[in-house]
């Protein structure tokens, strides 16, 4: 997942001297086919790199797309999620590359327009995994193993959820076997923010039946690494987090690998993504998701410099919004 910068405030608009989108010449003023391109963009993103030389960390995507576009292309660094939707609703970005929930609040709030989906590992989307420390509990058959690619572990699995040797993290699956959860089971649960760790799971326990707030023993955490190792350590023994959350411990405890297994899947959370301001020329925003598809591709440090940026493989014009519609109804749900 990408990581807000330390310190970087919440947007660095100043630093950067953004001169916005000058004035069409003709055509309307939301995206019309004929309106005139601007001088200048500007891309608000939250990098998973830290530290203080912030221009260079974006400057070779920046570079990429004002060369190729033919305009200049700033970048402005956010604090937060929630700071690229506020800038793009300030016109201070029109484009911004964010989670899922920004996304979603950046198309209802502000008629962005979705135009790519952030792939990891080959996947736009991931599961939330219901993991356990008891599978004779929680497990209808044996406990199997499938590779987690992304690292190669061995990982152990039950209910089905993995029935090929590759694990692919696919959901729903195995999620009535939430049902054996009762009242003297202790439950991790990250921040009520947490889609992986919180929201898709008291979502599919609800669905389930089950009493969310008196049905279980709540233990709150923080993290998915945590939610692992409140797993591991026997302070739980049921915890939720995204697909496959082993793989960040599994340097701390080699043996996670056995002794954490994962019996369920949730429906699939979408990854973030990227969208365009509604006042883009059509064309322009066209353009810009061509490029942006073909960022990790045109070059292997292009590759590389997108991993270390934003954390991502590639990006997709492949956008299922139906994915970013049901996470924002679920958002709703806990914001209530």
């Amino acid at each position: 997942m990408r990581k807000p910068l330390i310190a970087a405030g919440t947007l660095a608009v100043a630093a950067l001297a953004l001169a916005g989108c000058s004035a069409p010449d003709s055509g309307s003023a939301d995206g019309g086919a004929d309106q005139s391109w601007p001088e200048e963009i500007t891309i608000s993103l939250v990098p998973s790199v830290e530290g203080e030389d912030l221009a260079e960390a974006l400057d070779p995507l920046t570079t990429y797309l004002s060369e190729n576009l033919g305009i200049k292309v700033n970048g402005v660094v956010a604090n937060d999620y929630a700071a690229t939707v506020e800038a793009l609703g300030a016109d201070q970005a029109q484009i911004v590359i964010t989670d899922a929930g920004s996304m979603y609040n950046a198309i209802q709030q502000y008629d962005a327009k979705l135009i790519l989906r952030d792939v990891r590992f080959g996947a736009t989307s991931y599961a939330s995994v219901a993991y356990t420390n008891n599978p004779e509990k929680f497990c209808e058959n044996d406990v199997t193993t499938a590779t987690y690619a992304a690292n190669g572990a061995e990982f152990s699995y039950c209910n089905g959820i993995e029935p090929e040797a590759a694990a692919t993290g696919t959901g729903p699956a195995g999620l009535d076997a939430l049902k054996n959860i009762d009242k003297n089971t202790k439950v991790a649960l990250q921040a009520v923010t947490s889609p992986a760790g919180y929201q898709y799971p008291i979502v599919a326990m609800r669905d389930l039946g089950i009493d969310t707030d008196a049905d279980f023993v709540q233990v709150p955490i923080e993290g998915n690494n945590n939610a692992i190792l409140s797993v591991y350590n026997g302070d739980a023994e049921v915890s939720f987090g995204f697909w496959d959350a082993r793989a960040s411990v599994i340097s701390e405890v080699p043996d996670v690998a056995e002794k954490v297994v994962a019996f369920a899947y949730s429906d699939m959370i979408p990854n973030g993504g990227v969208v365009a301001a509604k006042s883009l020329p059509a064309d322009l925003t066209d353009k810009i998701a061509e490029l942006m598809d073909g960022y990790a591709d045109s070059s292997e440090e292009a590759k590389s410099i997108m991993f270390d940026l934003v954390g991502l493989s590639d990006w997709t014009n492949e956008t299922a919004e139906e994915e970013i519609t049901r996470y924002g109804e679920i958002l709703a749900e806990f914001s209530k």
